[in-house]
């Protein structure tokens, strides 16, 4: 049914992300779908000090990822922008098309107030990927 998994990760919120990184890998499994972790982050430092560092950062997690999920086939992408808080829904969508992924699985928080006016970052993928998006809370 899915022939490829994206799963946007921030880094500096690992603890946030177990729902969502658990249901990617038993989606993976049970659709024999790769899974591809997409870290976003700024050219300043910040998680790491620079873009390799970075990149280095988000394939170890995806390695660490198919060791403790026991998933067969992993892959990393990074995406360096300016500012990651104004561009990070732009950069996932691309990052769908980029990666050839069909389905997103990514993680969300509850909605307050502030999301009852502006999107958040999962329900913008959601509203404007030409793919499939599981949101996780």
């Amino acid at each position: 049914m899915y022939n490829k998994i994206m799963v946007p990760v921030d880094l500096g919120h690992v603890e946030r992300l177990e729902k969502a990184l658990s249901t990617a890998a038993d989606l993976s499994k049970l659709y024999d779908a790769p899974v591809c972790y997409v870290g976003v982050s700024s050219s300043a430092p910040g998680v790491a000090h620079n873009q390799e560092e970075f990149t280095e950062m988000v394939e170890d997690f995806a390695q660490q990822q198919a060791q403790h999920y026991g998933l067969k086939d992993v892959s990393s992408v990074t995406y360096i922008t300016h500012d990651p808080a104004v561009d990070l829904d732009d950069t996932l969508i691309k990052a769908t098309k980029e990666t050839n992924a069909d389905l997103v699985v990514m993680a969300s928080h509850v909605p307050g107030l502030v999301e009852h006016i502006f999107a958040s970052n999962s329900g913008y993928v959601a509203s404007y990927a030409k793919v499939s998006v599981m949101v996780i809370r």
